[in-house]
Order: C-alpha cells, then structure tokens, then sequence
C-alpha cells in the first residue's frame, strides 16, 4: 500500500471553490472523463447536502504491463460528498469500482474555509494492488506517481473553473446561463479516441490527458465566444 497527502491554499472563498470543485467536469485537463452522473441526492436534517455521484473514466495501461492485465480501459469511479454550509467544508471521497485487483484508488478531498476567508484543499490517496506475482510493488509506485501527476492537472481544472465563475460574475451573464453554456459548449470527451493503446500514463481512476494553453484558450473562446 501506498499513500499520499498534500494540501493547497486557494485565494478563493469556500463557496466559490466548492462550486468550481462540483462544476470541474468537463474541462481539457480531465479530457479522460467520460460521463459523470448524479445517481443520488439528498439533505439530512442538519442541512448538510449529501451527492453521490458515478464517473465513468477512459485510461491506457503501461508498456510494462502484462496483455490481457484487464479486460477494457475504462473504469467506473463512484463519488460521495457531503457539503456542509454551517461548517463550511465539503468532504468527497472516491474510489474506482473495477479493476480493484490490479489497482485501487480510495482518494478523499477535505476543502475548509480558513479564517482569514481563503480555501485549504487536503488530499489523502491509498493506493493498493492485489495483483500479486511479483508485481505489487511496481504496480502501487507506478499508481502512487502518476497519481501525483493526477492531483496537479486536477488542481489546474479547478483553477480553470474558478477562472470562468469570475468571468461570468462580471460579465451580463446569469450564472445559470454560464453553466449552460458549460455544459453544452465542450461535452464530454468524444469515445473515437482509442482506449485500449498500451501507454506510459496510468492510474487507478485512468489518466488525465496534458492540455496545452492553445487547447486551453480553444476551449475557453468556445465558451465565450458564443455569448
């Protein structure tokens, strides 16, 4: 087993990470997701907003590992979260339904507001193979080290997010429309692109693909461009 932790202070307040956090998918850094659907959702009696959702993720396997190691490149991964507002935390946790054998992945993500208004995101990962025949081991730091890649352009989607909810606060555009045009602009990512290609990128939930500045501005100009 494996484990990983690292936290990062966000110049945003709680409210608007937490929202750019739930609005991160689609964007070109996580060009792997596929679908994301809520399949459950409900208030408990203390006001804390419960959401579970079910993501499905494209990924590729490494050079080195063994043909017919799993039977497709996709993974479903389901996410709890809790949004507490009298708290002002939102606590998700994620893990990757399949494949559990070869890899699994059960990351959790804590966002609090701290007190001077700023946003501290805590992620802690356990990455964990079963596989066996000498290859545990390998498996787990190839996973621990491409999940360290993974948090980054996770991060990188979030910003971008956060970008796009402080354009649309002052642009004439109701934040309704703004998600609209989210949403409907670059859908998710098309299932031409070859999912069963042996590569070096991979983690338990699947890799999120590097997006240059030009696909980056591509998209945004995508989005605003059709106001």
């Amino acid at each position: 087993m494996k484990f990983f932790s690292q936290s990062f202070l966000y110049d945003d307040p709680w409210s608007i990470v937490s929202l750019a956090f739930f609005l991160r998918y689609p964007n070109p850094y996580a060009a792997h997701v596929i679908s994301c659907d809520i399949i459950d959702r409900h208030q408990t009696e203390s006001g804390s907003l419960l959401t579970t959702r079910l993501i499905l993720k494209r990924g590729a396997l490494p050079r080195w590992a063994p043909q017919g190691i799993i039977s497709r490149a996709e993974s479903w991964v389901i996410e709890e979260s809790e949004v507490d507002p009298f708290g002002k935390f939102v606590r998700c946790r994620t893990k990757n339904l399949d494949h559990v054998k070869v890899m699994q992945i059960e990351e959790t993500q804590l966002f609090e507001q701290n007190e001077d208004g700023r946003t501290m995101q805590t992620t802690e990962a356990y990455i964990t193979s079963k596989f066996g025949w000498g290859m545990t081991k390998r498996i787990e730091s190839h996973g621990l080290a491409r999940f360290k890649a993974h948090v980054q352009r996770s991060r990188q989607g979030v910003s971008l997010i956060l970008d796009l909810i402080r354009q649309a606060r002052l642009q004439p555009m109701a934040l309704s429309s703004y998600i609209t045009h989210l949403h409907s602009e670059h859908s998710f990512a098309s299932t031409d692109t070859p999912t069963s290609s042996h590569s070096s990128d991979n983690t338990g939930h699947a890799p999120e693909e590097y997006s240059s500045p030009t696909t980056e501005n591509t998209w945004l100009g995508k989005i605003w461009g059709s106001r």
